[in-house]
């Protein structure tokens, strides 16, 4: 501190600024000052401006997890389960633990909305009820994903070719299951609520 500056007396660093707060409380339409929107943008976040859109967002979030999981798996369990059926099971248990515990409830927490996301999820339900649809539709998803790949082969097979099970590939095409199965959802809904209407 330097020595010409003068000393404040003590109580005016406990003086409250009450007419400040009482502008702030009685701040109405009339008397609050309009701004254009361009001065507004400059005080906005620039964060906003490269935004994923959500169905890119979901795609990839799922993507990952499922690639990770054929990771560990298939590629890591896969050496020690020598049959093929019980490394299938112990993928859709695995799948449908990450269903659950991470992917949905990481849509439930990036959501903008309340309830945004249950669009993007076949099982919405909470709890042990969840956990246990959400196994049991792994084992779908994954019936779903080797039917795939079955078909893909038998294709490339034909010109000579064969497509392995490794993580990009299982993902995506683990992913592109779930959105065929939740589009299905999504029209079976709608069939119901316009069936109710009439």
């Amino acid at each position: 501190m330097k020595h010409n500056e003068e000393k404040k007396p003590a109580d005016s660093y406990y003086k409250l600024h009450t007419e400040a707060v009482d502008d702030l409380v009685g701040a109405t339409e009339e008397n609050t000052p309009k701004y254009s929107k361009e001065e507004l943008a400059k005080y906005k976040s620039t964060r906003g401006k490269w935004k994923f859109p959500e169905k890119l967002k979901v795609f990839l979030i799922k993507w990952w997890f499922y690639g990770a999981v054929c990771f560990f798996v298939f590629m890591g369990l896969g050496l020690y389960l020598g049959d093929q059926l019980d490394l299938l099971f112990v993928a859709a248990v695995i799948m449908g633990m990450v269903g659950d515990l991470l992917i949905n409830r990481f849509l439930r927490f990036t959501e903008k909305m309340p309830g945004g996301s249950k669009r993007y999820m076949m099982v919405t339900l909470r709890g042990a009820k969840g956990f246990f649809c959400n196994i049991l539709y792994a084992g779908v998803l994954l019936f779903f994903t080797v039917t795939l790949y079955g078909a893909i082969n038998g294709l490339l097979g034909s010109m000579g070719g064969y497509l392995g099970v490794e993580p990009v590939g299982f993902g995506i095409l683990v992913t592109l299951s779930d959105s065929l199965l939740l589009g299905l959802k999504g029209m079976f809904l709608k069939i119901i609520a316009d069936a109710g209407r009439k």
